[in-house]
């Protein structure tokens, strides 16, 4: 599972001297369907690419989205659904 952002990450570190250059995300385009809020606002969207990778995403943070292949977040779903986060709660 990814953990991305839309902002390019061009960076560069430097440490004893030497200069690291960090990648820069490429910007994915996304077709997002309708938010799904619960009680207190809390919005989370649900998206898919041109390549068929799926994407969970928060309103609050945009460009903020958690990726992977639709059958990965199906399972993940599936799993919150059976309770297996309940414990978060």
């Amino acid at each position: 599972m990814n953990v991305t952002t839309d902002t390019p990450l061009a960076a560069t570190a430097t440490g004893a001297g030497i200069a690291a250059s960090v990648p820069v995300a490429a910007t994915v385009d996304i077709d997002w369907n309708e938010a799904f809020c619960s009680e207190g606002a809390n919005c989370f969207r649900f998206g898919l690419d041109d390549s068929g990778r799926a994407y969970i995403g928060s309103t609050l943070a945009p460009g903020e989205y958690v990726s992977d292949s639709v059958e990965a977040l199906r399972a993940l779903i599936s799993a919150v659904k059976a309770g297996a986060a309940d414990h978060l709660l």
